[in-house]
C-alpha cells in the first residue's frame, strides 16, 4: 500500500499516523518529495480501510498495490482449488454439469426430472426448495418438503443435491441434507450468512450480486474462506445492465480474470443470465470455450407449466443436444464433460 501525504502536514501528525501504522506491524518506508511525501506499506494490509486513512486532512491519496483479498488469491496459493462433491471434483480437467428445475414442485416431478438430466449427461442436480422471488405473491418454494423430495431424487438417481439457503436459520437443515449450499445474487454481501456456511465445511456456490464488481465477489468468497470453510465456487448469472433483450447480461469475461486472480473454480449459469430458453445453447458453448468449471442449467420437461422460471428452462431432449455439443468443445481444449 502506498499512502502519499501532503507537503503541509505538520510533524505532529505525521507521527501519530506512523504511530498507528506501526502498531499494526508493518514496515514502512518513506520517500521525500518536493510537493508530497509517500509511504510505502509492506505487511498484511487487509484490514486497513482506505476511505479511513482518506478521512485524515494530512493525507493526500491511497493506493494498494496487492488485493485485499488474500485467502483466495492465486498470489498466495498459485495451485487450483478443486471443492469435491460427492466425489465429483470440480474445478479440474472435468467440467460439471449442473441441471434440474428452477423450483421443486413435488417428489414426482423433481425425481423424474432428476432421471432424465442424468440420463443427458447431469453430473449434479439443482433444485429451489425455498425460493427469493421479487414478487411477494409469486411461488415461495415448497420448504422443508422440498428439500425431502431432493433428497428423494438424490437416493433414486444419486445425483448430488445443490439448493439455495436464504436465511441462517436453514443452515442446519441444509448442512444435514444438501450437498453444495448456493448463496444467491441477493445474498452475495449478506455477510452473517456468508460467515455462517463457512464456519461449515460444505462446499458453497456462491453467485454473484445484480450488480456487483468482481473485487466485491471476491470479497464475498474471503468471507466464507476467512471462516475457515475454503469449498468456494464462484457463479456468474449474468448482471443488471441497460440492455433489455435479455434478462441480465452474462458477462463471460470474469472466468479468465478470476483464473488470473484466483484459484478458485467458476461456473456459469446461463438460464438466469439469458432468462430466455432460446439462447442458453449459445451461452452454455461460449462459456466452456472460454474455460468456465461447471455449468448450472435450468431443466423442466413441461416448462409451459412450471412454478418458477419457465421461459429459460430448457426440456431434457434439448439439454441433451447441448451436453452433446459440449463435449464436443470440451475436447478440443482439453477437457472433458
Amino acid at each position: 500500500m502506498i499512502i502519499t501525504l501532503k507537503k503541509t502536514a505538520d510533524a505532529s501528525e505525521v507521527k501519530a499516523l506512523l504511530e498507528d501504522l506501526e502498531g499494526r506491524s508493518l514496515q514502512i518506508t518513506q520517500i521525500v518529495g518536493e510537493n508530497y511525501d509517500v509511504f510505502g506499506l509492506v505487511g498484511d494490509t487487509a484490514s486497513i480501510d482506505e476511505r479511513s486513512l482518506l478521512a485524515n486532512p494530512i493525507v493526500y491519496n491511497v493506493q494498494r498495490v496487492a488485493q485485499p483479498y488474500k485467502l483466495a488469491n492465486r498470489m498466495f496459493h498459485p495451485e487450483d482449488t478443486i471443492v469435491d462433491v460427492c466425489g465429483i471434483p470440480v474445478g479440474g480437467r472435468k467440467i460439471v454439469m449442473i441441471a434440474g428445475p428452477c423450483a421443486v414442485e413435488g417428489k414426482e416431478n423433481v425425481c423424474r426430472i432428476a432421471g432424465e438430466v442424468l440420463e443427458a449427461g447431469a453430473d449434479m442436480l439443482r433444485g429451489g426448495a425455498y425460493k427469493p422471488r421479487t414478487s411477494p405473491y409469486a411461488f415461495q418454494g415448497m420448504g422443508t418438503e422440498g428439500i425431502e423430495c431432493l433428497k428423494a431424487a438424490k437416493d433414486k438417481t444419486g445425483l448430488p443435491i445443490v439448493s439455495e439457503l436464504m436465511s441462517i436459520d436453514k443452515l442446519d437443515e441444509f448442512v444435514e441434507n444438501v450437498d453444495v449450499i448456493q448463496i444467491g445474487a441477493r445474498n452475495m454481501q449478506n455477510f452473517d450468512l456468508l460467515k455462517a456456511v463457512g464456519r461449515t465445511n460444505k462446499p458453497v456456490l456462491l453467485k454473484r450480486g445484480l450488480a456487483n464488481t468482481i473485487e466485491e465477489w471476491i470479497m464475498a468468497a474471503e468471507y466464507i474462506m476467512s471462516e475457515g470453510n475454503p469449498n468456494v465456487i464462484f457463479c456468474e448469472r449474468g448482471i443488471r445492465t441497460f440492455e433489455k433483450y435479455t434478462r441480465n447480461t452474462l458477462d463471460l469475461s470474469v472466468i479468465p480474470i478470476l483464473k488470473e486472480r484466483t484459484h478458485l473454480p467458476i461456473i456459469i449459469d446461463p438460464s438466469h443470465a439469458a432468462g430466455d430458453y432460446r439462447l442458453v445453447e449459445s451461452l452454455s458453448l461460449a462459456a466452456i470455450a472460454a474455460g468456465a468449471d461447471g455449468l448450472i442449467i435450468e431443466v423442466h420437461d413441461d416448462p409451459i407449466h412450471a412454478a418458477s422460471d419457465g421461459a429459460q428452462s430448457l426440456k431434457p431432449d434439448k439439454y441433451a443436444d447441448l451436453v452433446a455439443k459440449g463435449r464436443a468443445i470440451a475436447k478440443v481444449i482439453g477437457r472433458t464433460l
